[in-house]
């Protein structure tokens, strides 16, 4: 059974930084696409970063709320995918979840979900 398991998350004051990991179990994420979404409550959920298939170019996407505070990396040997957030703020909190697709590019549906992880940021 394909497993997706988030950690990291946390409480952290405004300006903070945490690092999200996304690991795998029965699944290589070195061929997928992975993404990272946030929901925070009574809101939609929203991709805030995601990076393409070590297959296809890696190419990476990040909108504009997030864009320059956080980075999505991978580690293949760990098969681990990575969210770093920095100069996080009260509105980056959020349930953080990672999803994985085994196709080679950013724009798919994904297919596996993990259960999340609490990302809160206090002012």
């Amino acid at each position: 059974e394909v497993q997706l398991v988030e950690s990291g998350g946390g409480l952290v004051q405004a300006g903070g930084s945490l690092r999200l990991s996304c690991a795998a179990s029965e699944f290589s994420l070195v061929d997928a696409t992975i993404g990272w979404f946030r929901q925070a409550p009574g809101m939609e959920r929203e991709e805030v970063s995601c990076i393409s298939s070590s297959s296809s170019d890696g190419s990476t996407y990040y909108p504009d709320s997030v864009k320059g505070r956080f980075t999505i990396s991978r580690d293949n040997a760990k098969n681990t995918v990575y969210l770093q957030m920095n100069s996080l703020k009260p509105d980056d909190t959020a349930v953080y979840y990672c999803a994985a697709v085994e196709d080679p590019d950013c724009g798919s549906e994904f297919e596996y979900w993990g259960q999340g992880t609490q990302v809160t940021v206090s002012s």
